[in-house]
């Protein structure tokens, strides 16, 4: 998976407010709708607020990733917030959320969206990661320290696949 295939730089906010993880929900759906113009923020928005109802998108750590399918999607589209004030997402280890990376998915997913989500949530569990994201200061910062991480995994895990 190439992230920047799937994120592109005008979907990623930094220092954004949020007052609830609603709110922050809001948001989201407004970032993930930019590259989708034939689709409504209000769906988006409904999608992801049902999704959290299955349960908490938190991946701890004050990081969560919410999703949801869409239909007449034929790619995964993504963005990226980082809060200025961490809110409250219910998440497991009581920690509260300042990084939110959002996805919308085909409703008829295949094994390589569903790759997609695997590897997503494997790269935002990188501490490393999460501590560049935190000190980035602009948008652009923040899009770069993503993608930085992801070409740095794939790299690595090339290397893995040929033995070195």
């Amino acid at each position: 998976m190439l992230l920047e295939e799937i994120i592109k730089p005008d979907s990623v906010l930094c220092n954004a407010h949020a007052r609830s993880k609603k709110h922050c929900l809001e948001i989201m759906s407004e970032l993930l709708v930019r590259s989708s113009p034939g689709i409504s923020s209000e769906d988006i928005f409904e999608g992801l607020i049902e999704r959290e109802r299955l349960g908490c998108t938190s991946l701890e750590h004050g990081v969560a990733f919410p999703h949801c399918r869409v239909d007449g999607l034929r790619t995964n589209v993504a963005a990226l917030i980082k809060l200025s004030v961490a809110v409250d997402f219910d998440a497991p280890d009581d920690e509260a959320v300042d990084i939110v990376f959002g996805l919308m998915v085909p409703a008829e997913m295949n094994e390589s969206h569903q790759a997609n989500i695997c590897s997503i949530a494997d790269l935002l569990g990188d501490s490393e990661l999460r501590r560049k994201m935190r000190e980035a200061n602009s948008s652009n910062e923040l899009y770069d320290s993503l993608i930085d991480a992801s070409v740095s995994t794939v790299i690595i895990n090339l290397k893995e696949l040929q033995g070195s």
